[in-house]
């Protein structure tokens, strides 16, 4: 059985998928080298795993411009270029054929470029494909934000969102295991000849769904707030969301209720960068709950808003509504069974067609809107509509899974990639 094993991981949400699955793979098998080549970025959400000792990161690593989007724009790909993406694409691509080599497995976590390099390093490899599913393509687009009938019909004619020069990697002799999101997924890559698993999804570990709610939050309605991570987008999609939560439309239409805001933050914007934003908003600096975990509080009218770097796995399980402009927190939120709201801007990642993409791939349970006026409305209806809550939190956690994904891929992975024995990708 192989001691060593090279992850590739291929953005932000790739990295905490992957980090996820070392994890349960480290429980399985102590003895387990592993190492982790963050293709985007610098794979910050490595950093305490690798500082206790858990994995180490492999290769080059740069910021780049786009933080990873630049398939969705030709700007984005030419700022990327011109960042040295290219140069650093060939020296991570140098390393796993270097890899390769040795005859040491290879897992690729996201898409196709992952897929590629895993292919091309000659060696055994795995691939768990997490961006594509085909609910993006059989569920409806959300009502007033248009259709994508040419891609619709695209993915129809091929049966999965997936496409042929995917199908052909994900078949090889030497791709020994293909796990993607969901069994609707691994059923259109099935009809392909490709031996694809569904485990569950390892986004959904990690959480304590049934904590209780705290003496901090006692008679307050609960909204969290997910700007994104990635500079300077989450601070421009912060000052939109934040346009969404008038004091006064507040308090008339929650009926003299308290409201807590709890801001989810994540490496940036830091609470100190906030502070001059907030202040000019009309915000005023409040004493921090004890026991919330919060950095900072701000008050206006009957809203309480917290800052809390790092609090999003403590904190999602205790709202009742998500405002959202970011990827696989807004994901995970709803699949904790908690509705939400979009409001897409200018990029480079939470764009209209991303938001539509998403508001599809979970069944509506997060629902873009147009304006900051609109999720405004849209969130007074939500708080007052506990039913509407529950259904499109059912639909939610429905489209995610369950918690365990990590541990059913651990063992998936040690069965097909890590055994000298394990079958490969063809059905």
């Amino acid at each position: 059985m192989p001691h060593r094993l090279l992850v590739l991981s291929n953005g932000h949400g790739e990295d905490l998928i992957a980090l996820q699955v070392m994890r349960a793979l480290k429980a399985r098998q102590p003895g387990l080298q592993l190492l982790v080549m963050p293709l985007v970025g610098v794979g910050s959400a490595f950093d305490a795993a690798e500082r206790q000792g858990l994995l180490q990161r492999y290769g080059p690593r740069r910021p780049l411009p786009s933080g990873g989007f630049s398939n969705q724009s030709v700007s984005g790909l030419l700022q990327d270029l011109g960042a040295g993406l290219a140069q650093l694409s060939w020296r991570q691509g140098r390393l796993v054929r270097r890899w390769g080599q040795t005859g040491d497995p290879v897992l690729a976590v996201g898409d196709l470029l992952p897929l590629l390099l895993a292919w091309a390093g000659g060696g055994p490899y795995g691939f768990v494909g997490t961006p594509k599913s085909d609910y993006t393509w059989r569920s409806p687009p959300p009502a007033g934000w248009g259709a994508s009938p040419l891609a619709d019909a695209y993915h129809r004619a091929k049966g999965s969102e997936w496409d042929p020069w995917e199908w052909a990697l994900m078949g090889r002799p030497r791709c020994r295991l293909v796990a993607v999101r969901d069994a609707l997924t691994a059923r259109g890559l099935r009809g392909h000849r490709v031996r694809a698993f569904a485990p569950g999804n390892p986004m959904m570990d990690g959480f304590n769904a049934l904590a209780p709610l705290p003496a901090w939050l006692d008679g307050q309605r609960r909204v969290l707030l997910l700007p994104g991570s990635r500079a300077p987008e989450a601070l421009h999609n912060l000052e939109r969301l934040l346009g969404g939560l008038p004091a006064g439309d507040l308090q008339a239409g929650l009926a003299g209720q308290a409201l807590t805001v709890l801001v989810a933050l994540g490496s940036f914007p830091t609470p100190q960068q906030l502070a001059p934003l907030l202040a000019g908003a009309g915000f005023r600096p409040q004493a921090v709950p004890p026991g919330s975990g919060a950095a900072s509080a701000w008050g206006w009218g009957p809203l309480r808003l917290l800052l809390g770097p790092q609090q999003f796995a403590s904190w999602a399980p205790l709202a009742e509504v998500g405002l959202a402009t970011a990827g696989t927190a807004t994901e995970q939120l709803v699949g904790l069974g908690v509705p939400a709201l979009s409001l897409p801007g200018p990029g480079p990642q939470f764009k209209a067609a991303f938001a539509r993409r998403q508001s599809r791939l979970l069944g509506g349970a997060v629902e873009p809107c147009h304006s900051s006026a609109e999720l405004a409305q849209k969130l007074l209806a939500l708080l007052d509509d506990g039913v509407r809550r529950q259904q499109l939190g059912a639909i939610g956690r429905r489209r995610m899974g369950p918690p365990g994904g990590s541990d059913r891929l651990a063992e998936l992975v040690q069965a097909h990639l890590l055994s000298p024995t394990g079958p490969g990708g063809r059905g």
